[in-house]
């Protein structure tokens, strides 16, 4: 149980920082409202969803302290070191008012298939859920499943959360103000991580 927090933790602290499909989902929002802009959620977290079980499954047929295996660990700590200081050097620099002034998203299924194509044409969505995976590539399959539905839910509901809460414009300023600290406390989370499983495999 307090690996799948940490985990569930890690994957939540990744979505709070504004990226390529919340931009995507943030103006399908505002210029075609939120019942549309859903297409372009579910579209997205299905796309997650195929990251995650190719990195679940992929992980499934190597053998837990192979070269292969270490390699990929050691990546995946890498690259979470690397969003992490990214998020810490880049923190209140995002430009929420951007997601304004772009053209209208028209059709749920068009938004569908917007969202299906930026989440898979994001290569940090693969590297992500490579790193995640191969934190956990030793828990049965009944956990790694229960991982992969927490995590497809998760970035429906919150993308879903964004669509509705965004077309507000309080809510809109709300979180322009505390977005800086977001993305500090998402750096400082994920750069720990990062730096616990260099640790676990340098004491391997």
């Amino acid at each position: 149980m307090q690996q799948f927090l940490i985990i569930a933790l890690a994957h939540f602290l990744a979505l709070l920082s504004p990226g390529p499909d919340f931009f995507l989902v943030a103006r399908s929002s505002i210029t075609s409202g939120w019942r549309l802009a859903s297409g372009a959620c579910l579209g997205i977290a299905l796309a997650n969803g195929a990251f995650i079980a190719m990195a679940f499954t992929g992980l499934a047929v190597l053998q837990e302290g192979s070269v292969l295996f270490t390699t990929l660990q050691l990546a995946g700590a890498c690259y979470l070191l690397y969003i992490g200081m990214l998020f810490l050097r880049h923190a209140g620099q995002t430009q929420l008012s951007m997601v304004a002034g772009n053209p209208q998203v028209q059709g749920w299924w068009r938004g569908l298939g917007m969202g299906l194509l930026s989440g898979i044409l994001n290569p940090k969505n693969a590297l992500f859920y490579a790193s995640l995976a191969s934190m956990v590539a030793s828990a049965s399959a009944g956990w790694k499943t229960a991982y992969a539905l927490w995590m497809f839910s998760i970035v429906l509901l919150w993308d879903l959360l964004v669509a509705v809460a965004i077309g507000n414009q309080r809510v809109l300023r709300r979180f322009a103000r505390s977005l800086p600290w977001l993305e500090r406390a998402s750096g400082v989370m994920l750069v720990a991580l990062g730096l616990v499983l260099v640790i676990h495999l340098a004491r391997g």
